[in-house]
């Protein structure tokens, strides 16, 4: 009888019939909770900076691998054992069907597409194939769509809460050759896009807790809706996420996961020469056609990048600004790559928050409730004692983000920047360069237990 026991627990097909179960519960879980259980308390996760690739990591499986973190990513995705150690999508079910509608229609294969070389015959066969993207590399791949265990900490609002709790999503498996050039150890990537299988849409489903989450590179993120205590030098800790300015979120038809942000114009500033970057009417606008165009948020991107149009503008501007900015020392030196504009580094002291350098400003519309401006460490990078401009022209592999945006807006933009991403109301929150502030992400209230 012991013997028997044993043969039914390692049965291909046994395994399989309860996988389908396991999963088929997810899925269900997935479309009920929210409206079936009481809100649960939000999530909070601390991130990291890889600094071989400037790009960021989150570890919320369970063994602790972390992924990358990709705004633009539909899916979340991880190497997984071998397909008879995990669990599976039915290929006709819903969740299958939404996996194969937000597939990345521009990637190229890394394995050829060949996802059912040496797999056994059987019932294994309608497992739901998914299509894992690398959003770096712009590659892709076929694996299982099957359930991946989480873990993260609670939070009341204040503290980080311990111990972590446990929980499932809907995720993709993928071979090991699809880990290139991300972060060293990573594992896979955390998609956090709007579209339905994304890290926060499958929390939201799950745990009723509020259609926000926060980012505040290279520290933490925040799921659910949730007070974010950051410190102020006169009112000493305060709720960032009720003081900060706010700008509608646009969709764009060719890529509705994509956080896509209003931007009209961008200028330059400094010691009174101000200098607008001169860009053809409607440059940096969507085309409801096409879908392209249009200014989109990239955590995948560590320096953003402008389409070569709308860079040759932006450049001239900026260096029409640091000519005329009465800072006679200041000049231009030969760019290191990938950068374009690099200086010779003797940018003057400001007393309260690092060098004294131009501000750029993105000039928000469509109801923003102010601009968005970087400042000098939001886009300086210092390079072999010049200081270099993190905004680049697009390279010959085109823009790193579906769509082909006008901007993509990358990491070092979006670093020590509180950014509220509010999916009930449409809205992002921006609270722009905190270090001018006095404060940081590394400065949070939640980590002080």
């Amino acid at each position: 009888m012991a013997d028997q026991a044993k043969l039914s627990r390692h049965n291909p097909y046994t395994n399989h019939v309860f996988h389908r179960v396991i999963i088929s519960a997810l899925v269900l879980l997935l479309s009920c909770t929210a409206a079936t259980s009481d809100r649960q308390p939000p999530l909070i996760s601390q991130l990291a900076k890889d600094p071989e690739t400037s790009l960021y990591t989150i570890s919320v499986k369970a063994d602790k691998s972390p992924l990358l973190l990709d705004l633009a990513g539909s899916l979340v995705w991880s190497t997984c054992p071998p397909s008879s150690a995990h669990s599976t999508v039915p290929c006709e079910s819903d969740t299958c069907a939404v996996a194969k509608q937000q597939s990345s229609h521009r990637c190229r294969y890394v394995d050829g597409g060949r996802f059912w070389e040496n797999r056994e015959p059987g019932p294994s066969w309608c497992a739901c194939a998914a299509r894992p993207l690398n959003p770096v590399t712009g590659q892709c791949s076929t694996g299982d769509l099957t359930s991946l265990t989480m873990k993260a900490n609670t939070t009341n609002g204040t503290m980080e809460l311990r111990p972590e709790e446990s929980f499932a999503v809907v995720g993709a498996c993928a071979p090991g050759r699809l880990l290139g050039s991300l972060p060293a150890g990573a594992a896979g990537v955390a998609g956090l896009s709007r579209r339905s299988l994304s890290l926060p849409s499958q929390l939201v489903a799950q745990r009723g807790f509020g259609r926000k989450f926060s980012l505040c590179l290279p520290a933490f993120a925040t799921f659910g809706d949730t007070p974010v205590y950051l410190p102020t030098p006169e009112r000493g800790f305060i709720d960032y996420t009720t003081s900060i300015p706010y700008t509608p979120l646009l969709t764009n038809p060719a890529n509705a996961g994509g956080y896509y942000i209003p931007v009209k114009g961008i200028s330059a500033s400094w010691h009174g020469a101000d200098a607008a970057a001169a860009l053809p009417r409607g440059a940096l606008d969507i085309d409801v056609r096409t879908g392209r165009g249009g200014v989109v948020l990239s955590t995948a991107t560590p320096y953003t990048v402008m389409r070569p149009d709308v860079f040759r503008a932006f450049a001239k501007a900026f260096d029409h600004a640091i000519i005329r900015g009465k800072v006679s020392f200041m000049e231009r030196v030969p760019a290191t790559k990938p950068f374009e504009l690099c200086y010779n580094g003797a940018f003057p002291m400001l007393k309260r928050a690092g060098l004294d350098m131009p501000y750029i400003k993105l000039e928000l519309g469509d109801g923003a409730t102010r601009n968005w401006t970087l400042f000098n460490d939001n886009y300086m990078v210092p390079v072999d004692g010049a200081m270099c401009v993190g905004i680049l022209p697009m390279g010959p592999d085109g823009m790193p983000v579906d769509g082909e945006p006008a901007v993509v807006i990358g990491g070092k933009q979006l670093e020590n920047n509180l950014l509220v991403f509010d999916l009930e109301k449409q809205v992002l929150g921006f609270s722009m360069l905190l270090s001018v502030q006095l404060s940081g992400c590394r400065s949070s209230y939640f980590f002080r237990n």
